[in-house]
């Protein structure tokens, strides 16, 4: 949600500081009475109630601020979209139950009063691909898979079938390619589509609505929350996308609940610093990966070779190019397998962006919906491991990789 002057927001300017700050701070302090709270309490409740009727309805109307119904709106969920939007340089922040819901909500959005037709990148999560593939596809929707890397294909494409939305991931999962933000955008707005970005990957690292993205996409519960205790997700956008965004928000139905807008706020509020320590193992991870005799190749923006090494270093801080890795180990899926079950200290989940170490074998997985032939070809071998590097010591990560490659 967006804040109005009158609106009971934080009483603090955070447009010129720094998104450390920012992280910290914004959607603090909201003034709901004569007392300001120093941490945002969970308002756990499903409706609010006044003493004066007149009142009530001048709210329901959107005529003076406060809040009716949990689905409408909620002081905790509230306050994390206050801090989502200080983040982005977004006018409007909407939480959701969860990341997919997230994606939902924007696609949705994104098609009303629009020529039903998507062009979404070709490696994409696997949930996303999904939902475009299996949900939307059978109600009417045009869908289109592109690879996004190869810009004079995507821009016949998108001349061709004029959609309504582009959607792609900043960095595509699990592969790790880059997508050029700026010239996505450009191709998109040169045929009136929308972009949407989802940026669940590398939060603070890249800001797309700065570089044209119409909306951006978070999956919170990976880094933003970054503890591995809650379920959410989040849509930022400008102005424009705000009455479109609030009400296909309000009659979806999937909001986030007090208690994991609470979780997610608390999370992001030392996001900066976690991912700092996420992506300075991650550098020295790909490295020592890249040298393994047991590795075929290793995924990772921040070397030099990899295919997107300029887009990335273009976009993201210098030293900066995210947590996550891919590598493919020798002897395919046994190999792969032999290799996530010696892991000891890094868990074996379908998650990233925990402070803690996080690998999967996406050809099994997440993107085990995919033909064979069609995944191999975008990279998803069946040795593929995705790595999500923890915050943790940089020997004890390297130790336990090393005792799992070993015998492979």
């Amino acid at each position: 949600m967006c804040c109005n002057p009158d609106d009971t927001c934080s009483i603090v300017d955070f447009r010129y500081m720094k998104l450390q700050t920012k992280a910290v701070h914004a959607g603090e302090r909201q003034k709901l009475g004569a007392f300001i709270p120093i941490s945002t309490p969970i308002y756990a409740s499903s409706s609010f109630f006044y003493e004066r009727m007149e009142v009530l309805t001048e709210v329901f109307a959107d005529e003076r601020p406060g809040q009716t119904y949990a689905r409408l709106g909620n002081p905790s969920s509230d306050a994390l979209e206050e801090q989502l939007a200080a983040l982005e340089g977004a006018d409007c922040a909407f939480s959701t139950a969860s990341g997919m819901a997230a994606v939902h909500l924007a696609v949705m959005a994104g098609l009303v009063d629009r020529r039903q037709s998507i062009v979404a990148a070709n490696v994409l999560y696997g949930g996303t691909l999904e939902f475009l593939a299996s949900v939307l596809r059978p109600v009417g929707a045009t869908v289109e898979f592109c690879d996004f890397c190869d810009l004079d294909s995507l821009e016949k494409t998108v001349k061709e079938t004029q959609p309504a939305l582009l959607l792609v991931e900043t960095v595509s999962n699990p592969v790790l390619r880059v997508a050029d933000v700026d010239r996505i955008a450009e191709i998109a707005h040169n045929s009136n589509s929308l972009l949407l970005v989802d940026n669940t990957f590398t939060p603070l690292l890249q800001r797309p609505l700065e570089h044209g993205a119409d909306m951006v996409i978070y999956s919170a519960t990976k880094y933003l929350g970054g503890h591995g205790d809650v379920l959410s997700g989040i849509v930022a956008a400008p102005q424009e996308q705000q009455e479109v965004l609030r009400l296909m928000q309000r009659t979806l139905g999937g909001n986030l609940g007090p208690f994991e807008a609470f979780l997610t706020m608390r999370g992001i509020k030392t996001l900066p610093l976690r991912m700092r320590r996420h992506c300075a193992n991650a550098h020295l991870v790909a490295d020592w990966l890249g040298k393994h005799s047991a590795v075929k190749a290793v995924n990772f923006p921040g070397d030099k070779n990899h295919p997107d090494a300029e887009i990335a270093a273009r976009l993201m801080p210098a030293g900066q190019a995210g947590g996550a890795i891919s590598f493919d180990v020798r002897g395919g899926e046994k190999a792969a397998f032999d290799v996530l079950d010696r892991l000891q200290l890094t868990a074996t989940a379908a998650s990233i962006g925990d402070l803690h170490s996080l690998a999967i074998h996406p050809a099994s997985t997440t993107h085990r919906l995919l033909d064979p032939e069609i995944r191999h070809g975008l990279g998803i071998t069946e040795g593929l491991i995705r790595l999500s590097v923890g915050a943790e010591d940089i020997s004890d990560i390297l130790m336990d990789l090393d005792q799992a490659l070993g015998a492979a």
